[in-house]
């Protein structure tokens, strides 16, 4: 056989034809390193070999995979340290003087401290803005006020959908003090699901299917796993940007 052939010719032949080829675990590394497109040991399909990896996401099922990588998007390293300390510096002197509640409104949140904020210094407003340019298309009506949500190390958000007369179909989040665990399940099919693994001083988004059809969480410490690493949970901050809820859910039944 000649020391050159087309790949298309290649992925036709007879593996042990291919074996006779690549005598040597050289020419074998060569001919794995020339076809990207076609595995000999498992023929992955190009679709396969060429899947994202995301690191963030850890899901059940390629479906929910597809879904999720779509409706519910991680940026990580969104923050400099200097972007974090400063929105810390601004919220943290008002929220030192509230302490931690343990039961919430809707009994979702539990450790937690909260406020809402309309007017932040110029430097935070260039931060938030480039979340709201990152996160909701052009011209979509925000909700004036942003919420900051501080969760103490031993404080945990229970599954639930947000209720959507208070917001519409995308929430964005800064992470701020410590990395944390999120899970989605399906409400339907509790056997789809994901955890979402968000590190400090990254920004998620959430939106759409991601937002309606899954009930969300932030895992406790004790439960704080992803792909079977230990994520050690602090205290932890959320500044939170939402869109205005959609007509059809502000308009009365």
């Amino acid at each position: 056989m000649s020391a050159f052939v087309s790949p298309a010719v290649r992925c036709a032949l007879p593996k042990s034809v291919l074996r006779s080829w690549c005598k040597s675990r050289q020419h074998l590394a060569a001919y794995g390193s020339q076809t990207s497109h076609y595995n000999i040991r498992n023929r992955s399909t190009v679709a396969e070999e060429t899947k994202p990896f995301h690191r963030y996401l850890d899901a059940s099922d390629a479906a929910t995979e597809d879904i999720l990588s779509r409706d519910m998007i991680i940026h990580e390293n969104f923050l400099s340290e200097e972007e974090e300390k400063c929105l810390l510096n601004e919220v943290e002197p008002y929220m030192k003087r509230l302490r931690y509640e343990q039961d919430h409104w809707d009994d979702a949140i539990h450790g937690y401290r909260e406020t809402e904020r309309r007017n932040w210094n110029e430097r935070n407003m260039t931060i938030l803005q480039r979340v709201k340019e990152l996160s909701f298309p052009p011209g979509t009506p925000q909700l004036a006020y942003i919420h900051v949500l501080d969760i103490s190390k031993e404080g945990y958000i229970k599954p639930h959908v947000d209720a959507v007369k208070f917001c519409g179909n995308t929430i964005a989040g800064l992470c701020l003090l410590s990395s944390a665990v999120m899970k989605l399940v399906h409400e339907k099919d509790k056997d789809k699901f994901a955890n979402i693994l968000l590190r400090q001083r990254s920004l998620y988004i959430m939106k759409d299917a991601a937002r309606y059809d899954y009930t969300h969480e932030v895992l406790p410490e004790c439960q704080s796993v992803f792909r079977g690493q230990v994520i050690p949970r602090d205290r932890r901050m959320s500044i939170i940007c939402r869109n205005e809820p959609l007509p059809e859910h502000t308009s009365d039944s």
